[in-house]
């Protein structure tokens, strides 16, 4: 399982099974994003899968699925207030880990400088150029 941190409080990864729950535990996150829609792709495992394992490993779990370049100001705000809300680390994913980072992104927007989440974003390892007009 790959997957990035971006703050001590927030990480993302592309799409994780159900196996990886334990070590996502293990690493300390209390709850999991999942950004993805199911059926993307053949063999993609389902949202309810990830989500028993991860209440059956006692985290937090949401689901709030988007699709690849739809970024709603609703999805924005509930990322927003999901993490305003858990306590401890937060674990996100989707195909590639690009939808969860820039939700996260946008979301921080009158939370810290401009440029201090363009600097997580690239310190990542996303290349979202974009990102600087919205910010």
């Amino acid at each position: 399982m790959n997957y990035i941190t971006v703050t001590p409080q927030f990480s993302v990864a592309p799409q994780i099974q159900p196996e990886d729950i334990e070590t996502i535990k293990s690493l300390g996150y209390q709850a999991i994003i999942n950004n993805r829609p199911d059926g993307e792709v053949p063999g993609q495992p389902t949202n309810a899968a990830i989500e028993s394992a991860a209440i059956a490993a006692g985290l937090a779990y949401h689901h709030l699925p988007i699709t690849s370049g739809n970024l709603p100001m609703e999805a924005i705000e509930q990322t927003k207030q999901l993490i305003n809300e858990i306590e401890g680390p937060t674990f996100a994913f989707c195909r590639s880990g690009t939808r969860s980072i820039t939700l996260w992104a946008l979301s921080q927007k009158d939370q810290q400088p401009s440029d201090d989440i363009l600097n997580a974003v690239q310190n990542a390892g996303y290349d979202l150029p974009f990102l600087a007009h919205y910010l």
